[in-house]
């Protein structure tokens, strides 16, 4: 095995030559995964010195690709490399590059933690008292490691127990706090053989009986006599008020359970929440003020933002609900705040890059367009101008095309290519299955087949994982050397042996089906090409500022005259024989149907239809005579291309499919979209199935089979069924489901956000507004006031890595 630190020190040897970072592909911030993944054994048994070590150098590589300059980054080079030289033995005393915060020597403002080792925010949690090895692996359960991740792991809730009152004013149902004594207190049998724990609590104006189950221990704790806080929500029994299993607290000790808004953290097995309550606060009340600001005064009072110490300190202990929601504020603000400007970084970033104007032959352009059997849509012509204008710059185009289902993405993109293929350059358009990427095939060659003949004829061809031996070879070279002008294919067209003469545009079609290094190395096959990204989700407003905040957006928010809309019907389980019906009476009309299923195979844990099941079900008993076929994504992916292909060839009558049938392909004669168990998908999700039919000339229909009869999930369908705008469904789905479940974890290419409301419009308007006025005043950060924003910037960042990360397989 190669030596790790040599290895890594002929890479930074190479890197130190120009400082572009370029001496490892994707940059030397992918590679620090790579070297704590390699030095792993090394220092197995070192969690002191080597350990801090190898972290310190993994830091350091995240930040060098968001470093502002080539200066910057060959001083940042040639410290790595002394680094690496002294190893671990170097003096770890200084701070980490990534730390936002110089090492806090503990002093005598917190005794109980004096003589424990740390680094500062970034020291794991077992500096703190009172948690040691095991502790501390229940914290890592709830996404807790470090003393910075306790200060941003925020209250899921509040119990607001602030309303103090006499006992002789309390009323059933409201949340309250008493003061009172102990009349008198024990532990009583119920029947039927357990143990309750009661205590008569009077305040002078009234007396009320409090009961706490499976709580015999509190006999050694609360006893006749004491004065009590008790907070918790009334209750009634046999007609009287009471307190079922109240907060409780000595009046003599500092209240966090009672007489105040309480925080209600996350648990896991093992911490209990008053422990967790008493460390948050200790923690809290130290650490808070000794996290630097890094935003400045400038952009504090701009946005009327209060300082971070103290929204730390209210966002988990809050003095009142104004605190509370200012605090709340703060920090969103923070987030929303970091992503818009690491957003305008990028896209500054990408428009500071050279790129290639091509003019093209805008004469052949109108020629194409009056060649095409229909005339372009006004949202068409729109896009078109934006990405013409875009292509025509010495910038490179960095641009997302949406629009729903049948909007006509793939014609504005077809007249792009013929400005970029008559201007001299090549184009290169990547699907995400092959099935697609033969179907964008056959629809190109017919659209450009307008294209005139002479001594240069154009060449399309298609490159998929199917096209081997010496038809690969001969495309390869035909791409090479340029005598290919459009090229269509899969993942294919980023292998090592796919070269260009001259990429001038790439497309990427369904964009969200692919990894952000699966994009970057299409990408990386020419010479800052211009970049077309193309989505048939829609996405709302808020996504767009955020998620693709770094790209211009074109958007096709008209659907082409004569498309019929599918005509959406909400079904009871109990109703599924007439839908079988209707599946049967447009088979027999010679039509073909889809029927989704939620899952591949069936769950004891999860009542839905499944695919496996459901396929054999239906072609034993329910439609023995037909030929159905079966479609999830666990079969090879030579097996789901062959599927998909029968059906689109009409081999096929009915389509039983999972989820992975969503971003399918053109099959004009398929009319009927029966989808079961229809309330656990997302209505986005929902509107792209329905998609799939009433692409041809014939009356299509979808039909939602829910598996639930509860009123929420009826109501959601309804919504479905009542419109066919696919960009209220995707408002609606983002409000209802939450950016995670809306785009799918993997690829939402989303931070993971502690507070902010990704579809709070105004406060994202505002960061990025707010953000925008710095980013003018000093893009690269380099102002002595905007050094610690810098710094947190590119932490914010590095912890999330989702730009890097965000895989397909």
């Amino acid at each position: 095995m190669v030596d790790p630190i040599r290895k890594l020190t002929n890479i930074l040897t190479l890197e130190a030559e120009e400082c572009e970072d370029r001496a490892v592909f994707g940059g030397l911030a992918r590679y620090a995964d790579t070297w704590l993944r390699e030095t792993a054994d090394l220092y197995a048994s070192d969690t002191g010195a080597g350990e801090a070590w190898r972290q310190d150098v993994a830091g350091r590589l995240r930040v060098y690709s968001r470093l502002p300059d080539q200066a910057a980054r060959r001083k940042a080079v040639t410290a790595l490399l002394e680094l690496l030289r002294q190893g671990p033995s170097v003096d770890k005393s200084r701070p980490s590059v990534t730390s936002t915060s110089a090492p806090v020597s503990l002093s005598a403002a917190n005794k109980n933690e004096r003589g424990r080792a740390h680094t500062g925010l970034d020291s794991p949690v077992t500096v703190l008292r009172g948690v040691g090895k095991r502790q501390a692996q229940r914290l890592a359960k709830l996404g807790v490691h470090t003393i910075r991740d306790m200060l941003y792991f925020f209250p899921r809730r509040y119990d607001d127990y602030s309303c103090l009152k006499p006992i002789n004013r309390l009323q059933y149902g409201e949340e309250v706090t008493i003061v009172a004594q102990v009349w008198d207190a024990g532990v009583h049998r119920t029947r039927s053989g357990g143990k309750l724990f009661k205590a008569i609590l009077s305040d002078g104006s009234g007396s009320i009986e409090a009961t706490w189950f499976n709580q015999a221990y509190l006999a050694d704790k609360i006893r006749a006599g004491q004065h009590l806080a008790v907070s918790g929500k009334v209750d009634e029994y046999l007609g009287r008020l009471c307190f079922n299993s109240p907060e409780w607290e000595p009046l003599d000790v500092e209240r966090l359970n009672t007489g105040r808004i309480v925080p209600v953290y996350p648990l896991t097995s093992g911490v209990r929440a008053r422990w967790l309550r008493q460390l948050m606060k200790r923690t809290v009340d130290y650490w808070a003020r000794r996290v630097p600001d890094h935003l400045p005064v400038s952009v504090r009072n701009e946005a009327g933002l209060m300082e971070l110490e103290e929204a730390l300190l209210q966002i988990h202990f809050p003095d009142s609900q104004e605190s509370l929601e200012r605090a709340r504020y703060r920090l969103a603000f923070d987030e929303l705040f970091l992503l818009q400007v690491g957003m305008l970084q990028q896209r500054r970033a990408w428009r500071s890059e050279p790129g290639r104007p091509l003019r093209g032959d805008r004469g052949l352009l109108n020629r194409f367009l009056r060649r095409l059997p229909f005339r372009l849509t006004a949202a068409q012509k729109r896009a078109l101008r934006q990405i013409t204008t875009d292509i025509r710059s010495p910038r490179p185009m960095n641009r997302l095309l949406q629009g729903d289902v049948g909007s006509g993405k793939t014609v504005v993109a077809a007249a792009a290519m013929v400005l970029a293929i008559s201007a001299g350059a090549q184009v290169a358009l990547m699907a995400p299955t092959a099935i697609l990427a033969e179907q964008h095939y056959q629809t190109l060659t017919r659209l450009l087949a307008f294209w005139p003949a002479g001594r240069n004829p154009l060449q399309i061809r298609l490159l998929t994982g199917r096209v081997t031996g010496a038809e690969r070879e001969e495309i390869y070279a035909g791409l090479a050397d340029g005598s290919i002008h459009l090229v269509v294919g899969t993942h294919a067209l980023i292998q090592k042996g796919v070269q260009f003469h001259n990429l001038g545009l790439v497309i990427i079609d369904e964009q969200h089906r692919f990894g952000v290094r699966q994009r970057a190395a299409l990408r990386q096959k020419g010479y800052n090409p211009h970049l077309l990204v193309m989505t048939a989700t829609p996405i709302p407003r808020s996504l767009e500022l955020t998620v693709w905040g770094h790209l211009d957006v074109s958007v096709i928010d008209e659907m082409p005259p004569g498309r019929q809309p599918v005509v959406t019907r909400v079904l009871l389980p109990v109703e599924r024989e007439r839908a079988y019906s209707f599946v049967r009476a447009q088979v027999e009309k010679g039509r073909q149907a889809y029927i989704i299923c939620p899952l591949v195979e069936e769950s004891d844990k999860i009542e839905a239809k499944a695919a496996v099941e459901e396929y054999q079900r239906l072609q034993k008993y329910v439609f023995p005579d037909l030929r159905l076929g079966l479609l999830h994504g666990r079969m090879r992916g030579d097996e789901k291309e062959e599927t998909m292909s029968r059906f689109a060839q009409g081999a096929l009558d009915i389509l039983i499919s999972t989820a992975v049938v969503e971003v399918g392909i053109d099959v004009p004669n398929a009319t009927v979209m029966l989808i079961e168990g229809a309330e656990r998908f997302g209505l986005s999700q929902l509107h792209q199935f329905r998609g799939r039919v009433g692409r041809g000339e014939h009356a299509s229909c979808c039909l939602l089979v829910s598996g639930s009869s509860s009123q929420e999930a009826q109501e959601r369908l309804r919504v479905v069924e009542a419109t066919q705008d696919g960009f209220a469904l995707a408002q609606k789905d983002l409000e209802m489901r939450g950016p995670g479940d809306f785009l799918g974890t993997r690829q939402s290419g989303l931070p993971l956000l502690h507070l902010a409301d990704i579809t709070d419009l105004r406060m994202i308007e505002a960061a990025r507004e707010t953000a925008q006025r710095l980013f003018e005043r000093d893009p690269r950060l380099i102002h002595p006031d905007h050094r610690l924003l810098a710094r947190r910037l590119a932490e914010f960042w590095e912890e999330r890595e989702f730009l890097q990360e965000g895989e397909i397989s």
